[in-house]
């Protein structure tokens, strides 16, 4: 894959996870440097990647919008069900990259989505089970692979989507 597809694909996961409030507005004027530098260009890009840490709560509402636009990614309206499954697939990417344990995949998709997106309704339950492992035969080995599992399901999907 490119760098500049690599990059797309960043920013945009970056675009739903910030649309969900899962990231702060200061890691999209991160991701905006690193999609210039990995040679993404839009007017609005560069005006986003230059903004402060003090102006990024402010600017980042009103720019990353345009440039998403400007590089033909997609903004996801808050709460918006593909919104909602696009930032499932996003938090799945960050495990498979290694940013997240099975664990903590399956409890921010419990916590953002609890049991109602039902792209991502086993990983809520899987959660569940994490709770409940001292009461089961099941190790948090056994869930861990469950989790992996579900997380390269939602990434075929997204492939399959795109």
């Amino acid at each position: 894959m490119s760098t500049t597809v690599s990059a797309a694909r960043g920013l945009q996961d970056c675009a739903v996870l910030w649309s969900m409030g899962e990231i702060c507005a200061t890691d999209v004027v991160s991701a905006a440097c690193d999609a210039l530098v990995a040679g993404l260009d839009s007017p609005a890009l560069r005006a986003l990647a230059a903004c402060t840490q003090a102006e990024a709560d402010y600017d980042v509402p009103d720019i990353f919008p345009s440039a998403l636009d400007e590089l033909g990614l997609t903004f996801y309206a808050v709460g918006s069900v593909a919104g909602q499954e696009a930032a499932a697939r996003a938090l799945a990417a960050q495990l498979l990259a290694g940013a997240l344990t099975p664990r903590e995949l399956a409890s921010r998709i419990h916590q953002c989505f609890g049991h109602n997106l039902p792209l991502a309704e086993r990983l809520a339950r899987l959660d569940d089970e994490y709770d409940v492992l001292e009461y089961g035969d099941r190790t948090p080995a056994d869930v861990d692979v469950d989790v992996m599992t579900e997380a390269h399901r939602l990434a075929q999907s997204s492939r399959a989507s795109a």
